[in-house]
């Protein structure tokens, strides 16, 4: 059973700083600078940093998966209560880290470790601002997680299985446009409200931490001075392949649909591409298939008429890296993850992540499990994560991490292309043929690039977009514009506005995650493929290899993943592929079906891109109108002038009843007693009237004083206004 760590009694910040680390700091006083902030004193002091770190990392991560799994306002403030902590502990430390003198230092690791903990990130926040920068992500991420699609007669769906399953299998436009539209619709304004709040504050932390922007922070992750040229290039690289398999969905779509809705020089309207995100394409692939004679095996339906469950496709991704000779989960992951979506009534959050607590024992999955294939694809991927976990648990803490984050998703994702093979398959008994002639092979082909060569745009871009939103080259005032602006291959169903904010419809945006580490390990992960299956002595094309049961290529995989972050990433990629740069030569070896694609599109006199397209932006044509310093819709502001007319009247009518009141009051004279009587015995009638009411002169004056001074309130409201005094 895994150990969860807990620290009864006193603050842990109260522990840490004056139990662990008062010695330290008497030590401190006793030194001069120099003399202290010696490589000796740096091993302790990085040796304080690993005992404190375990612990309240693992609390924050204990709090956060709480949270995740029960959305309630109870767990959310334990959750920001426990990030306060953790971000006081880095900023502490990373403060002091920054003391040192790393260019003396001989040791290599230590000078690592140091410059790693010199980065605090959003610790750097003033404390008050800190706070409410946590909570601008939870409210963000709340939001995302939270949100549903709601019909006009009927129930309210959650994206997670309902809307998915509408935009994966739904043919009929209208109803995926009801589901597109209405995704960004509930998410997006909710977002947008803090968006602009949440690139202030993180370019201030970035800036705190000695970087222009978030942007640059976010980037320097990869440790390149050319990053953006080798993206770009990297880019180029693909773009034929992509091109061409764009031109080719463009049109099968144009004959299922019609000139109505696909323009054969345009872009794809992004609702009919068979994904929320049109990253994937892959759920559209019946009606895009190169040979439709020939379909390939719905796996899907194989794994539900076998009576798949969701815990045995996790026990598949385990037996699958075992097989390879890498590490088993420990029981505590069977029993702490959460596998499938709860059946309390818990609100929670669906994307699917894997979780370290840190403690060397404590490993969890999140994921709200279908029995689809496509499922079973992100349980490898994120089973993939858990065993980097396990590799590198033994690590200190600042090395438990990939060598570069895209190595992190490429190590899942490499072992998801071994699955997907045909033998694979076949052994697991989820095909029925044995054996692919070459159109049945295109089929496949076409499958696997429907999945990884659509998402090429769309994981180039994410971070490419929000880069420019942090550095100011892109304003708020265009955010949305912007986002549809690009090499994107296709176009939003219907005009967008500035009102809407669609990129806050990806979770990655909503919860302020960098996107960076997709391109590139979509590029990467052929590169691994490649390696470990000559690892393996793989004779043939690249895409009927399958690594399962190689210990060759489990123990090149389980030596990159034992390093953690403790070495540059490229002598990492050297050790598993013998090159020391991200390449797309693998995946364009792996890609043969560029060739046929050519071929096809030469045949049609297809149109590469979208020559006759700029950008599907068009704004609202809303005429704003100025009304009492409002900016209102000409429907509202015609309303307004009504009431307003409506207002003056019923104000002309009081005025002219009160000038009636007055005028015949003061007609009225009281009857002159003509008998005899005291004279002094008469009541002497007022001389002055005010709104109507008779009083004595003076007083007429004060209520004429009180209803013109000055003041907020009503007369009718102040005191003076009953005094007769």
């Amino acid at each position: 059973m895994g150990t969860r760590w807990t620290c009864p009694g006193p603050s842990l910040l109260v522990l840490f700083y004056y139990g662990h680390l008062l010695p330290w700091l008497r030590t401190e006083g006793d030194q001069s600078s120099d003399d202290f902030y010696n490589e000796t004193m740096a091993k302790i002091f990085l040796q304080y940093y690993e005992n404190t770190t375990r612990v309240v990392w693992n609390r924050f991560m204990e709090a956060s998966w709480n949270y995740v799994t029960n959305i309630n306002q109870q767990n959310l403030e334990e959750m920001l209560l426990k990030d306060m902590e953790r971000s006081q502990h880095m900023l502490f430390f990373g403060t002091q880290a920054r003391l040192f003198k790393i260019a003396r230092f001989q040791d290599p690791v230590v000078k690592r470790m140091l410059s790693k903990l010199q980065n605090i990130d959003k610790a750097a926040l003033p404390k008050d601002e800190l706070r409410e920068y946590n909570k601008l992500l939870a409210y963000m991420e709340t939001m995302y997680s939270t949100a549903q699609v709601c019909m006009n007669e009927g129930p309210c769906l959650p994206l997670q299985r309902d809307i998915e399953e509408v935009m994966a299998t739904s043919r009929d436009q209208k109803e995926l446009l009801w589901a597109w539209q209405g995704w960004r619709d509930a998410v997006g304004p909710q977002v947008r409200m803090t968006f602009e709040r949440y690139v202030q504050l993180s370019n201030k932390a970035a800036k705190l931490n000695g970087y222009e922007d978030m942007g640059a922070l976010w980037q320097s992750t990869y440790k390149s001075d050319t990053l953006e040229q080798d993206l770009e290039h990297l880019y180029q690289e693909l773009q034929p392949l992509y091109l061409n398999l764009h031109a080719y969905m463009r049109r099968a779509l144009h004959r299922h649909y019609g000139p109505e809705l696909i323009d054969l020089r345009g872009p794809i309207p992004a609702h009919l591409l068979g994904n929320m995100w049109a990253q994937s394409w892959v759920n559209i692939l019946d009606l895009v298939l190169p040979f439709p004679k020939k379909p390939l095996d719905d796996i899907t339906r194989n794994m539900k008429v076998q009576h798949w469950k969701p815990e045995k496709m996790f026990i598949e991704a385990e037996n699958f890296y075992t097989s390879l000779g890498l590490l088993s989960t420990p029981p505590d992951f069977w029993r702490k993850s959460m596998m499938e979506r709860l059946a309390d009534g818990r609100e929670v959050e669906c994307h699917a992540s894997a979780w370290d607590f840190y403690n060397g024992q404590d490993f969890r999955i999140k994921k709200c499990t279908e029995v689809t294939i496509e499922d079973l694809f992100s349980i490898f991927h994120q089973m993939g994560h858990i065993q980097y976990f396990l590799q590198y648990k033994n690590l200190s803490v600042i090395f438990r991490a990939g060598a570069n984050p895209a190595f992190e998703e490429a190590v899942g994702l490499v072992i998801t292309l071994s699955v997907f093979s045909h033998k694979h398959l076949l052994n697991k008994g989820l095909l029925s043929h044995q054996h692919q002639d070459s159109e049945e092979e295109v089929n496949f082909l076409m499958g696997i690039a429907l999945d990884k060569i659509a998402f090429i745009p769309f994981a180039y871009l994410m971070d490419l977009s929000r880069w420019k939103v942090f550095d100011g080259t892109i304003q708020k005032d265009v955010y949305n514009q912007e986002w549809w602006r690009g090499p994107l291959a296709c176009a939003p169903p219907i005009p967008r506005t500035e009102e809407d904010f669609d990129p806050a419809a990806k979770f990655h945006i909503s919860a302020s995650m960098p996107y960076l580490r997709y391109f590139l390990s979509l590029v990467l992960q052929f590169q691994f493929h490649e390696a470990l299956c000559k690892a393996t002595g793989h004779m043939g094309l690249l895409h009927r290899c399958d690594i399962y049961n190689s210990k060759m290529a489990g123990k090149l995989l389980e030596d990159v993943l034992k390093l953690g972050s403790s070495k540059p990433w490229p002598e990492v990629l050297e050790k598993i592929t013998g090159e020391t740069k991200v390449s797309a030569k693998a995946i364009m070896t792996y890609s043969k079906l560029l060739n046929w694609l050519v071929t096809e599109n030469v045949q049609q006199w297809e149109i590469l891109g979208w020559p006759d397209f700029s950008c599907y932006f068009e704004e609202k044509e809303t005429d704003k109108v100025t009304f009492l310093s409002l900016e209102l819709d000409p429907n509202q502001v015609n309303f307004g002038q009504w009431v307003l007319l409506a207002l003056s009247f019923v104000m002309f009518l009081v005025a002219l009843l009160l000038a009636c009141r007055l005028h015949s009051l003061e007609k009225r004279s009281p009857a002159q007693d003509t008998s005899v009587q005291d004279i002094s015995t008469l009541e002497i009638p007022p001389k002055a009237y005010f709104l109507g009411i008779a009083m004595e002169p003076r007083q007429a004056v004060k209520r004429w004083s009180c209803w013109a001074s000055n003041n907020r309130k009503p007369l009718w409201m102040k005191a003076e206004w009953w005094s007769w005094d």
